[in-house]
């Protein structure tokens, strides 16, 4: 991997294999569990792609890992809803909790009840829905194979979306030597302090008294 103007050593010596490994674990973290809602996956996936505009094979690399994010949310998605429809319509949320708390849990059962697939949908950009509505949806035994196309669609375009953006943002600050170096190590420090303090965040949180919520059957 070569970076113009300088080098980025951690990044440098590991190459692609650390991206797909923070990517997938994001990803399918984000997707699947409540700890993945606490952590940047949107800005992951933008730093990957810059990172990946700086290796000889990027574009390559990018596309498929583009599919493999795909995979990942698409895997992480049915985990949520498994464990979701496991609780039996019982969901522990977080008395006075910032993210996990009766008022967020019910606002996503509404909205699933009210929109049901296009919820699944749009619940992709909006990150602290992405994480809680697969749960939901499987504590509320919304229909698995409509749940299942409409996350499945949100996957393909989500994760591709946000890596092609910075792989091609990337592109272009390569044509300035000095500036890729100083981009690449702010975005990756960001995502590092984003990722500690989201744990810090997700330690807190569940700390805080559990609370039982009922989810609502969807109404088909």
């Amino acid at each position: 991997m070569t970076i113009a103007a300088g080098t980025f050593g951690p990044l440098e010596s590991a190459g692609p294999a650390l991206v797909w490994l923070v990517v997938l674990t994001f990803v399918f973290l984000e997707c699947a569990v409540i700890v993945g809602l606490f952590l940047p996956g949107d800005s992951m996936l933008v730093t990957a792609g810059i990172v990946m505009a700086t290796h000889e094979a990027g574009p390559e690399h990018t596309w498929a890992l583009s599919a493999g994010a795909m995979g990942a949310a698409v895997a992480g998605n049915q985990v949520g809803y498994a464990i979701g429809k496991r609780s039996g319509h019982h969901l522990v949320a977080r008395r006075n909790g910032k993210y996990v708390n009766a008022k967020n849990l019910h606002k996503v059962n509404v909205l699933l009840d009210r929109h049901g697939f296009w919820a699944v949908l749009v619940a992709r950009w909006i990150p602290w829905i992405r994480t809680l509505c697969p749960m939901v949806a499987g504590a509320a035994h919304m229909n698995h194979r409509r749940y299942t196309i409409a996350s499945t669609i949100g996957a393909v375009v989500w994760a591709p979306v946000l890596l092609l953006v910075g792989f091609y943002c990337g592109s272009l600050l390569e044509r300035v030597p000095w500036l890729m170096p100083v981009v690449l190590g702010v975005m990756v420090g960001v995502l590092v302090v984003g990722t500690v303090l989201g744990l810090l965040s997700y330690r807190r949180e569940m700390s805080k008294p559990a609370q039982d919520v009922l989810v609502d059957d969807l109404v088909d």
